[in-house]
């Protein structure tokens, strides 16, 4: 119900930002948006308010909106530093009811929900057939080690989907929300499917999450750790902090993402933009986890990529595939092989679709709007080849010869990389008996060239 237009509304707060009375219809506002009377001040855009004019001794005044769940509130407020506190004047109350949420909403905050609580999540081409896939919960290692093996098979191949005596995979839409069955787990799961379209509506592949209403259950009897074997380096993060990390950090991304793009109601454009600052931030540090973490397995002895036998050619459309959202949001048309192209070599699946995923994330990241990157395929001497050349600002010679260094950013800050990307990208490549160079001069773009042997 809309509060009466009010001439004036006072409020009092001390030296600690705390409401210690206020007038209706503030008072109800700051119930309803958790606080009490005396207590914090509970509505975000007041107490920024209260807290600049404190902190800079000045009197201020604006327009204020505000929203409580219910209604969105508008007035003016004027906030005057006193002798322990401030004095809150606000004037022309007006509210108004919230429009009502949209008919989807609740299916949304599904998706959102199910992507932050995922304990393995998988890329799939527009046939379900696996990409990539990452799993955090320990019993999911078994199915996830061989969702891996098997990338270009069909998802529903390494699990069970009761009811189902149908050829596999089903549509994704009776897919989405079915109960699964993993190996190797004694846990229910419940599949969510997402698919991923173009611009023109054309469906692009799918993202695949599998939750769990159970926890994980704790061992019988707890183990005694494994006496750890001599290292030469020591560790950054370590491999079991990762998945720990990983799953809170990616609530925070999803929950952030919900209030920018205004799916749990309206916001302004102010809060909104500090909620994609936070979704941004969130990501750069889950990148830098997974970065540290790919680290540290690269450089622990005995480290040995499978020597699988791949079509690089194909390796490179589903890596260009991938990327391609966001290559166009930026203007750039990827200039991948077609599909009359192949190109046998010998390397690990997911390993070299990650080399290509970085080396084609980064020719996007810096290349100019509205310019193109190819992707070119090149053999001879038992090596293969693929080319990742971008119209960008290139690099000067200096930079060259230290853009495969640990940690090295060449002075950028503020991209969202962590100086890793092509440091484990390399490392990778000669794992996998082959190497990553660069070509290029400064202003003339860059050439990045991942060789392999031949298969």
């Amino acid at each position: 119900m809309s509060a009466p237009e009010r001439i004036q509304v006072e409020a009092q707060s001390d030296g600690e930002d705390r409401l210690l009375r206020a007038d209706e219809p503030l008072s109800a506002l700051q119930i309803r948006c958790g606080g009490t009377i005396p207590g914090a001040i509970a509505v975000p855009e007041l107490r920024e308010l209260v807290s600049k004019a404190r902190g800079f001794g000045l009197k201020l005044a604006r327009p204020i909106i505000a929203q409580d769940g219910l209604e969105t509130i508008r007035a003016w407020i004027e906030v005057t530093p006193q002798e322990g506190g401030c004095l809150i004047i606000l004037r022309h109350w007006q509210a108004s009811s919230l429009p009502p949420e949209p008919a989807d909403l609740a299916n949304r905050r599904r998706v959102e929900i199910d992507r932050a609580l995922a304990e393995l999540t998988a890329r799939l081409d527009p046939g379900q057939r696996l990409m990539t896939v990452d799993a955090s919960a320990g019993d999911l290692a078994q199915v996830a080690q061989a969702m891996r093996g098997g990338i270009g098979r069909p998802w529903t191949d390494f699990v069970d989907v009761p009811g189902s005596g149908q050829r596999q995979p089903l549509h994704w839409r009776l897919l989405d929300g079915a109960t699964v069955v993993v190996p190797g787990s004694q846990r229910a799961w419940r599949a969510t499917i997402l698919p991923q379209t173009g611009p023109e509506g054309e469906t692009l592949g799918f993202d695949l999450c599998l939750t769990s209403d159970q926890p994980l259950p704790e061992p019988a009897e707890p183990m005694a750790p494994a006496p750890s074997p001599p290292s030469k380096a020591s560790s950054v993060i370590g491999r079991e902090m990762a998945p720990v990390l990983r799953q809170p950090i990616a609530r925070i991304i999803a929950n952030a993402e919900t209030i920018r793009t205004r799916r749990a109601g309206p916001l302004t454009e102010e809060y909104a933009g500090y909620a994609g600052d936070i979704a941004a931030a969130g990501q750069h540090l889950l990148t830098l986890i997974e970065d540290l973490s790919d680290m540290e397995i690269i450089e622990a002895e005995g480290f040995a990529p499978a020597a699988d036998r791949i079509d690089l050619a194909d390796v490179a459309r589903r890596a260009a595939g991938i990327l391609g959202v966001r290559a166009r949001e930026k203007g750039i048309v990827i200039h991948a092989p077609d599909e009359t192209m192949h190109l046998g070599a010998v390397g690990e699946f997911r390993r070299v679709l990650q080399v290509l995923l970085n080396l084609i994330g980064n020719a996007i990241r810096y290349s100019p709007e509205n310019s193109a990157i190819s992707v070119l395929l090149t053999a001879g001497m038992g090596r293969a080849r693929i080319t990742i050349a971008d119209q960008g600002p290139g690099l000067s010679p200096q930079d060259a010869a230290r853009v495969f260094d640990k940690f090295e950013r060449l002075g950028r800050s503020g991209d969202g990389g962590s100086g890793l990307g092509l440091y484990i990208s390399r490392r990778l490549a000669r794992a996998m008996g082959g190497e990553l160079s660069v070509e290029g001069h400064e202003g003339q773009g860059a050439r990045f060239v991942l060789e392999l042997p031949q298969g």
